[in-house]
C-alpha cells in the first residue's frame, strides 16, 4: 500500500457487518443465580465444570435467523434481529430478558461467518472467520497472500446487499484501501483476485499448444500409416 494524501481513519464500528436472514447464532444468557437462566439455556445447562472449551461451543444453543430475520428464544418466542449488529441484538435481547431475569447478560455470536477467497490467491477456498471483525488483509492472509500472478490494483469484492450481489473493486496498493467500507468484511462475501494478462496470454497459449500437438500426433498417425 502505497502512500498518499489521504489521511487514514479506519472505524471499523462505521462498517460493522448486520446480522442476515440464515445466519447462525450461538446465544447463551446468564446471570448470577445460573439457575434462572436454565429455561433459555436448554443444551448450555448440562455442561459441567469440566467440560472442555470446544464441547462447550459444541453445546451453546444455536438459532437461525429466519427468511423474516427473526429467531425464536425460548419463553420469549420470536424476537426481529435482521439489521441488527451483534452488539444491538445482544441489548435488544437482555431489555427482553429483563422481564424474568433481574440484570442478565447475553454471549451472542456467530457461528457461519464464512468468507471465500478465490483467484490468483496461493490457498483458495472458504474460510470459516472466528468473529465479525475481519479485514480484507487477513483474509488474503489466510488465503496465502494473492500470487505474484495476482492483479493487486483490482480485487473485486462480492457482497450480499437487501437480497441482491453487488460488485465492488478495491485497489491494494493505495493506502486510501484502509479508508474503504468494504475493508472490514461482512458475512459471506466473495473476494475474487484475477490474473494478469501474461498469466492470462500464457493459459491461452497453453490451451492452442494442446490443440497443436493432438493435430501433429495425428498426421504423423496418418502419414505413418500411409507410408507403411
Amino acid at each position: 500500500m502505497q502512500p498518499d494524501s489521504i489521511h487514514i481513519n479506519t472505524l471499523y464500528e462505521q462498517y460493522v457487518p448486520k446480522i442476515q436472514p440464515n445466519d447462525i447464532l450461538t446465544i447463551v444468557v446468564t446471570a448470577s443465580d445460573p439457575k434462572v437462566t436454565a429455561p433459555f439455556n436448554p443444551i448450555s445447562s448440562m455442561t459441567t465444570g469440566t467440560i472442555s472449551q470446544a464441547a462447550d461451543m459444541a453445546m451453546r444453543p444455536v438459532y437461525t435467523v429466519d427468511n423474516q430475520g427473526d429467531i425464536v428464544l425460548p419463553m420469549l418466542g420470536k424476537i426481529h434481529i435482521a439489521g441488527l449488529t451483534r452488539i444491538e441484538a445482544i441489548e435488544k435481547l437482555r431489555l427482553e430478558l429483563g422481564q424474568y431475569i433481574k440484570n442478565p447478560g447475553v454471549n451472542m455470536n456467530f457461528t457461519n461467518f464464512r468468507v471465500s477467497v478465490l483467484g490468483e490467491v496461493a490457498r483458495p477456498g472458504s474460510f470459516i472467520m472466528p468473529s465479525e471483525r475481519v479485514t480484507i488483509l487477513e483474509a488474503l492472509g489466510m488465503a496465502g497472500d494473492l500470487t505474484i500472478r495476482g492483479v493487486r490494483q483490482n480485487v473485486m469484492l462480492i457482497r450480499e446487499a437487501d437480497g441482491k450481489k453487488v460488485t465492488h473493486r478495491i485497489d491494494l496498493t493505495k493506502q486510501e484501501v484502509l479508508n474503504s467500507p468494504y475493508y472490514y468484511l461482512a458475512q459471506n462475501d466473495v473476494i475474487y483476485v484475477e490474473p494478469n494478462k501474461s498469466q492470462i496470454n500464457s493459459s491461452k497459449l497453453g490451451a492452442n499448444s494442446n490443440i497443436f500437438i493432438s493435430i501433429a500426433s495425428l498426421l504423423i498417425t496418418v502419414i505413418s500409416v500411409l507410408t507403411r
